[in-house]
């Protein structure tokens, strides 16, 4: 009896042991921080209130800058959606990222990453994180190596392909592997023109080019329900708006402010060629997108305050790329949407590639501060996996750095350099070491001559002090020669500077 006493307590014993142990490994579960990246799509540098926009209100993301940090020297993946959300998701910045540039896959896609690319998702889901995207891909048509299925997203909602995510009132979005459809009938696309004959100067109109879905409202719903569900894992939420891309579709509601403004804003008509879907207030609409945007942040804010999880989560804003150059469309002017810098999107110059940026995290990133250090979007790789306590995961092929004790207010040496190519939009190449910035501009045409920035005196671009610094120029020259890999799928042509010197 004295054994099977002692027997029956050593049970009792391994099974509170057994308890103890579950217990301390879901307590450290729930330790590890939530991730939600939000990205905004062709959000310029100068056109949140807290970067300096004074006729766009965003009071969300001006409350979300004095509740953690603003990066004023971060730098976008590169000029355009596909490439840059290529160097986000993987780590590898454009000279060894597998896309360089937008490329299309008909009927529905881009150029996919490959299955041999790891991307953060998939090495959160490897830490025990569920993993959420929602908005647009773009990274992988629906049948392809890049889908987000296969990259380590366990739930996808919204659009695959970034041609379909221009129609922001399409008949249907993606829902994991199936369509969902909306309420949509017709559709409306994000290519149109007036109809023939129609009064340019009569909003009825326009009256064609208003749907009843309103996609990122869908989407928005799908991102909210997965924080509620997941409320109790750690969760990775990835964000990626289609706002303020063009076309410019908002609801009516979401202009009214604007509107009763009187602001000068003559009809965006679309003439011959290229170009989006027309609209009768064009700048209303544009700062009602971003508006609406920002209204989306704060709902995902208020949610994790009142399910408590806020003072556990880390969360980041970015955009993907500058403003868009379409000026027709968009009046970047009107707005000062970059400000004082020099080019928008598909250029390498600052107002192509610096993106607003903030980073909140409650009692380790300081509320109301900012910092210059510069960074860019393959940074956000290991500074996540060091958040969470994984930073011997990182990749051996990952290019950026933890900006962890940049963020938590510590000193952090200086990046060895911060490389961007884009074979599209003439060929381009930027290379910054410290206050150091080197261009290369239409290189299709044959053009290997270097401009020389002081970016600390000369913001702007305005001022190409090569022909003063020679031996900047060329140690620039050659370091961007050798810290890439040439692509074949999207090479720098005709000319491949690796061996151009």
């Amino acid at each position: 009896m004295r054994f099977v006493f002692q027997f029956g307590r050593l049970v009792c014993a391994v099974a509170l042991l057994a308890s103890f142990a579950a217990t301390c490994g879901t307590a450290a579960e729930k330790s590890k921080p939530n991730i939600v990246f939000i990205l905004a799509d062709d959000l310029g540098y100068r056109e949140m209130g807290c970067f300096g926009q004074e006729k766009i209100k965003t009071p969300n993301l001006d409350r979300l800058a004095t509740q953690g940090m603003r990066l004023t020297q971060h730098y976008s993946g590169n000029a355009v959606c596909a490439p840059s959300r290529c160097v986000l998701m993987t780590g590898m910045h454009p000279g060894h990222a597998y896309v360089r540039a937008n490329k299309s896959t008909p009927p529905e896609g881009q150029w996919p990453i490959p299955d041999e690319d790891v991307t953060i998702a998939e090495l959160l889901q490897q830490q025990g994180y569920t993993t959420g995207a929602f908005g647009k891909w773009g990274l992988g048509g629906p049948e392809s190596t890049g889908r987000p299925l296969n990259q380590g997203v366990t739930r996808f909602f919204g659009y695959n392909c970034q041609a379909h995510a221009h129609s922001y009132y399409p008949s249907y979005l993606w829902d994991d592997d199936q369509h969902f459809a909306l309420r949509n009938d017709p559709p409306v696309p994000g290519h149109a023109s007036l109809a023939e004959g129609a009064d340019p100067s009569d909003p009825q109109s326009y009256e064609q080019f208003k749907g009843q879905d309103y996609a990122p409202d869908r989407i928005h719903e799908q991102a909210m329900q997965f924080i509620r569900d997941h409320q109790s894992d750690p969760f990775f939420l990835y964000y990626p708006s289609v706002i303020p891309h063009v076309a410019l579709h908002v609801p009516d509601e979401e202009m009214n402010p604007y509107l009763s403004l009187g602001w000068n804003d003559p009809p965006f008509t679309r003439g011959k060629g290229y170009g989006y879907t027309p609209h009768f207030t064009p700048r209303a609409a544009y700062a009602a997108m971003i508006t609406r945007l920002d209204r989306y942040v704060g709902n995902v804010l208020k949610l994790l305050d009142e399910l408590g999880i806020a003072d556990n989560t880390l969360v980041i804003f970015s955009s993907d790329n500058g403003t868009t150059h379409l000026d027709q469309e968009v009046d970047y002017r009107f707005f000062e949407s970059v400000g004082e810098l020099r080019g928008l999107k598909g250029s390498l110059y600052e107002g192509g590639v610096r993106v607003p940026t903030l980073v909140r995290w409650p009692g380790r990133v300081s509320a109301g501060s900012q910092d210059d250090f510069v960074s860019g979007f393959e940074d956000w790789m290991p500074t996540i996996l060091d958040a969470v306590g994984a930073v011997q995961s990182v990749p051996e092929r990952c290019d950026g750095v933890s900006l962890l004790p940049t963020l938590v207010g510590k000193q952090q040496a200086d990046r060895s350099y911060l490389y961007r190519e884009f074979p599209s939009y003439g060929g381009q190449q930027t290379i910054r070491v410290g206050d150091w910035k080197a261009v290369r501009q239409n290189m299709t045409k044959g053009n290997l001559e270097v401009e020389l920035y002081n970016i600390a005196k000369d913001i702007s671009e305005s001022n190409d002090v090569a022909d003063e610094h020679p031996d900047v120029v060329e140690r620039l020259t050659k370091m961007m020669a050798t810290v890439r890999t040439p692509s074949t799928v999207f090479p720098l042509i005709p000319i491949d500077p690796r061996t151009a010197n």
